[in-house]
């Protein structure tokens, strides 16, 4: 509750001047009943914050509130959000359901930071994974908390896939996204993203993704080939990382028959295999994880983003038992876990993933976005339609029209991003929640875009 005493308007005093001469931004105070308002002029990111941030220039407007699939600039005009957070919000923004059980929570005076000490919330949330996902899909893996984001569980699963095996070679594929810390740019194809690292990135080998010849060629006849020739010069593998479907790579979908002939090929040469589902776990393709279609069980599973539910940060690394060989304590972090998320996780568990509810409205809704982008196709020639569930993409021969789209969409109130290793894919990742009136305003948003950009 805001100190009444506090929340009251400010008028900026004669002495204020003097600093702002100095390039210091106008702040302006509000009192809004029990709501505290700041706003900031936009100068303020330009002039103190690093010229590395991306999307607000994508979307250059200063953003001040979020509900459901919906974002909301300082002036109060609406954006519909097909980016959800990069995937981080499939539940959508401010999901009341998850927001009530953060705010007892944190009423309650519940352990907030914890290191990985056993709390009440990190039993509740095992528990509750085990309960709604393993069980029912047969799945026995051990949970880690490698700190709070998508490229710690990356760094997790390499480093334990190489204390398993003895071996420091990792196999990646073509157009892979993995991270941004030094391991999982190593297992990255991204040249840009690559270059940032400003040492050499070492211990790793791309192998051709699916369909990545066109479907001229087999996919592992090359790959099995330098496996099993002495001479090849490939070091044996500790593991194979994969993302059933490449989403910053440009929505690039994996055959079901590809990853069962992956999975295979790994036990056959002893190699272990990690799915990473960061991006594209928690239903974004349907199922909970991506993988599930193959029917494959993978050694290790890396998944971030919205597994805490409400957009907080928490990763896991699940891990087969027999694979659990970590000492206490030989792979740590001072946020390896994080108990606001484990109960806003917990809860987005038990209130989406008890049924098949989500599963089957996201595989629904997504066929919807997927007819829109084959219509798209026929009018205009080199278009294509990409992606599966809801985790959609639509390619352009031509690059630079992506990136037109979706400035005309934000010019028309939507939020979309644009993915592949030329931006040449515009990415449609709508919140899990969406509902079927948005999904209809945000499709009849990008045909006008499109029209627009090819007139």
């Amino acid at each position: 509750m805001t100190d009444p005493a506090r929340a009251v308007a400010r008028t900026p005093a004669a002495s204020d001047a003097a600093p702002r001469a100095h390039n210091r931004p106008a702040i302006a105070f509000s009192n809004a009943g029990d709501r505290f308002e700041r706003r900031i002029v936009k100068d303020v990111f330009a002039t103190r914050e690093s010229e590395v941030r991306s999307y607000s220039r994508t979307w250059p407007v200063v953003f001040d509130k979020a509900q459901g699939s919906w974002l909301y600039d300082e002036h109060g005009k609406g954006y519909l959000d097909f980016f959800a957070g990069a995937g981080a919000l499939n539940y959508g923004h401010n999901n009341p359901l998850l927001k009530r059980r953060l705010i007892d929570y944190i009423e309650r005076d519940g352990v907030h930071h914890g290191l990985d000490q056993a709390t009440s919330a990190r039993a509740e949330f095992l528990h509750t994974l085990n309960e709604t996902l393993l069980e029912p899909r047969g799945l026995n893996y051990k949970v880690q908390f490698p700190g709070p984001t998508g490229t710690n569980s990356v760094e997790a699963a390499l480093k334990l896939a190489r204390k398993i095996t003895g071996r420091e070679s990792v196999i990646s594929f073509t157009n892979a996204f993995h991270g941004m810390t030094l391991g999982s740019l190593s297992v990255t194809g991204n040249s840009m993203k690559r270059g940032g690292a400003g040492i050499p990135l070492v211990h790793a080998t791309p192998m051709p993704y699916d369909n990545y010849f066109d479907g001229q060629v087999d996919d592992f006849l090359y790959f099995e080939r330098l496996l099993a020739d002495s001479g090849s010069g490939l070091n044996a593998p500790a593991a194979v990382i994969v993302e059933t479907l490449q989403g910053e790579g440009g929505i690039n979908d994996s055959r079901a028959e590809w990853l069962r002939n992956l999975s295979e090929l790994c036990g056959r040469h002893g190699i272990l295999l990690i799915v990473d589902d960061v991006q594209m776990g928690c239903g974004r393709t349907g199922p909970f994880f991506s993988f599930e279609q193959a029917g494959i069980e993978p050694d290790i599973v890396c998944l971030s983003k919205s597994i805490g539910g409400y957009g907080s940060p928490l990763a896991l690394t699940l891990i087969k038992p027999e694979h659990d060989v970590w000492e206490p304590g030989e792979h740590n972090g001072t946020f390896r876990g994080n108990n606001p998320a484990f109960v806003t996780g917990a809860e987005a568990l038990r209130q989406y993933w008890s049924d098949d509810a989500l599963r089957d409205s996201t595989l629904a809704k997504g066929e919807r976005v997927a007819g829109t982008l084959h219509e798209l196709g026929a009018k205009h020639p080199g278009l294509v339609s990409k992606g599966r569930g809801l985790a959609r993409g639509l390619g352009f021969a031509e690059p630079e029209m992506a990136g037109k789209v979706s400035k005309a969409a934000f010019d028309r109130g939507m939020i979309l991003e644009t993915a592949g290793p030329q931006d040449e894919v515009v990415k449609i990742m709508p919140p899990l929640t969406v509902t079927d009136d948005e999904i209809e305003q945000g499709l009849e948003i990008l045909r006008d875009s499109v029209r627009a950009v090819f007139a």
